[in-house]
């Protein structure tokens, strides 16, 4: 598919930030849609919907060809959805939660054309540890506004309150947007990469990456 338009369901600073590294041309559109779990629904479950229904959302009044990128992040402490705390009593509740600790952030990532039903679904999960921060740090860091829009409470990359001490798997899946997996998802359309995808998500991202070769 030479040269697609390609369009971006979501408002995320970090997700539009994250596939302009790619070098593909896109437009922002974002999907309004209630984020609410389903009764007793998995947090993987949660995010696959989500991402779903964000490329459903969208596709409408397209272009024929139009590639869509719909994607959810959420932090899962076991079966519990760690959305985006609704004010600093709930992201305190949260980040309480997590410290010294370790959980999984879920991103669903889905992609599809704007005149075909047919759409990839695609699941990373990553899981990350917490740092035994003070309640002074924390606080400072709710003050400041930064987790408010985040899942579970906290941005990894957050250079002043920094929470995160370990890690596996993809770093740009708690950012927001796994590049390898959309690599792939792309690769099935035909959407040949601009740019080498895992050299720049490793670049950028300053961290030694265990899986990209798998996926891609």
């Amino acid at each position: 598919m030479a040269n697609p338009v390609i369009l971006l369901a979501s408002n995320s600073p970090r997700r539009k930030e994250l596939l302009a590294w790619t070098g593909w041309p896109y437009q922002v559109v974002p999907a309004a849609i209630d984020e609410s779990p389903l009764l007793d629904e998995k947090p993987d479950q949660y995010v696959l919907r989500l991402a779903e229904s964000k490329a459903r959302a969208s596709n409408l009044c397209l272009t024929n060809g139009t590639i869509i990128i719909a994607a959810d992040t959420t932090v899962a402490c076991g079966d519990i959805i760690l959305g985006k705390p609704s004010g600093p009593l709930e992201a305190r509740q949260m980040l309480q939660m997590l410290k010294n600790s370790s959980h999984n952030v879920l991103t669903g990532l889905a992609v599809m054309v704007s005149d075909q039903e047919d759409i990839s679904l695609d699941l990373c999960s990553s899981t990350v540890t917490m740092r035994d921060y003070t309640d002074e740090e924390m606080e400072t860091y709710i003050a400041g506004g930064d987790p408010l829009d985040k899942a579970g409470a906290y941005a990894i990359q957050h250079k002043g309150f920094h929470p995160v001490i370990g890690f596996n798997d993809c770093f740009a899946n708690v950012v927001g947007l796994p590049l390898c997996h959309l690599l792939r998802a792309m690769k099935r359309l035909k959407v040949n990469s601009l740019a080498d995808i895992p050299s720049l998500c490793l670049q950028h991202m300053n961290y030694s990456c265990s899986i990209f070769r798998e996926i891609v």
